[in-house]
């Protein structure tokens, strides 16, 4: 996808504050932070969200799943919050798949809601 924000920054024609990256995953800061840990994980295979998801992406979001356990427990993350917003009324901005990875502070779920 040309014109989408997450596949320039996954193919590194745009800048992003990268602190995680394998072969099916990149994650990054969010710009606009919500919480003082504040990162998008992104599936390198485009998706423009949930809605568009088939049977055979379940390894796909096990994988996005623990992608964030796995930085979680790389920055001593005790708690943290999860969160995928689907479509425009779901308050998805960027149509690429992409989980936020939230802490360093209780999150009320009215508060993401209202922020993301």
């Amino acid at each position: 996808m040309q014109n989408c924000l997450f596949c320039q920054i996954i193919n590194k024609q745009t800048s992003a504050d990268i602190v995680y990256e394998d072969d099916g995953f990149i994650a990054f800061k969010d710009i606009h932070p919500k919480a003082p840990f504040h990162l998008l994980i992104v599936p390198k295979k485009h998706i423009d969200s949930v809605n568009h998801l088939e049977q055979k992406d379940k390894d796909l979001m096990g994988g996005l799943i623990l992608t964030a356990q796995k930085i979680a427990k790389k920055n001593n993350l005790t708690g943290y919050k999860l969160l995928i917003n689907v479509g425009r009324e779901g308050g998805q901005i960027i149509d690429h798949l992409h989980m936020h990875l939230l802490a360093g502070r209780v999150i009320e779920k009215s508060e993401v809601m209202e922020k993301l």
